[in-house]
């Protein structure tokens, strides 16, 4: 690994612990969206997300949304969130907005029970197949990855297709992960990865993860799934979109995604190419994690926080 990449790594592991610091949750509690947490978080409550939502569709671009959150340890607490995802669901559907939705199953009590997260998530699924919506399972941390795919193989396998997951080129046992849901014809988005995973089980080079990702999503396009390829990666990009075309595969069979605040003009570019571009459009109070995990991503992001803490 290069000095570079080198420092890269040690920069984004210092940031992933400081996601677990109280003084550091606490500051930025207080002071983060002052600070600039509001360039990758589209505000606090529904209302100010719906705001941020419209204008991205009339740019062009769709959007999905999460309510942020995870590790909920209270039974009434986690169907609560699934409540909130369902009015969340009927909002979008008032406002014809072209958004979906992410959720974590955490969120929705995973931790506690996966059967109290199943009956939960397909509780949100059934609202959005009414409405003719789209629910994404978001990955997190390699302990809940088996327990995730389960609970979306179980989905599928009940006849939810509004459904899809995550898949992180990270870790060493996605390619099997992959191979095991094709048959499925999943709907599934491919991104590097955001947690600290020891090296056991988690590549650390970023020319590994890369090459990962590249391979996967050509597996599963040659495989019939649907591909959200969610990088901002401008040379993965375009190996992704370099082999669709070879192999003759139609732009309705992948999307591009990508995050709120992260390369906005980027986004703007690919739609004006003619590809769908999804907008990654987080909200809600429990914001922290969610911007800790994004900085660690790019840690070039973390100027923009220290330049806004020298103006203040």
């Amino acid at each position: 690994m290069s000095l570079a990449g080198r420092s890269n790594a040690v920069l984004r592991a210092g940031i992933l612990r400081a996601a677990d610091d109280r003084h550091v949750r606490r500051f930025m509690g207080r002071h983060g969206m002052r600070l600039g947490a509001g360039r990758f978080v589209a505000g606090e409550t529904l209302d100010d997300c719906v705001v941020v939502l419209r204008r991205l569709a009339e740019q062009g671009l769709h959007a999905n949304t999460t309510l942020l959150g995870e590790s909920i340890s209270d039974r009434d607490e986690a169907k609560a969130v699934a409540d909130e995802y369902a009015r969340i669901l009927e909002r979008l559907h008032a406002e014809q907005l072209p958004v979906n939705v992410a959720l974590k199953l955490t969120h929705l009590g995973l931790e506690l029970d996966e059967e109290l997260a199943y009956a939960n998530v397909e509780r949100v699924v059934k609202v959005a197949e009414r409405l003719q919506s789209f629910v994404r399972i978001d990955m997190e941390q390699s302990s809940v990855v088996d327990a995730t795919l389960r609970i979306y193989r179980r989905l599928r396998e009940a006849g939810h297709d509004r459904v899809g997951t995550v898949l992180q080129s990270y870790l060493f046992r996605t390619a099997s992960d992959l191979e095991a849901l094709l048959p499925l014809e999943p709907n599934l988005r491919f991104v590097k990865g955001a947690y600290l995973e020891p090296p056991e089980i988690a590549y650390t080079a970023k020319a590994d993860v890369d090459a990962a990702y590249g391979r996967l999503v050509e597996t599963a396009l040659r495989g019939g799934a649907y591909a959200a390829i969610a990088t901002h990666d401008e040379a993965l990009i375009g190996r992704c979109l370099a082999f669709a075309e070879r192999q003759g595969i139609p732009r309705d069979r992948f999307e591009l995604q990508m995050l709120y605040g992260v390369r906005p003009r980027l986004q703007l570019d690919f739609v004006d190419r003619g590809y769908k571009v999804l907008v990654a459009t987080p909200y809600g109070p429990e914001w922290y994690p969610y911007l800790m995990r994004r900085l660690a991503e790019r840690p070039a992001n973390l100027g923009f926080f220290v330049r806004n803490l020298v103006r203040r």
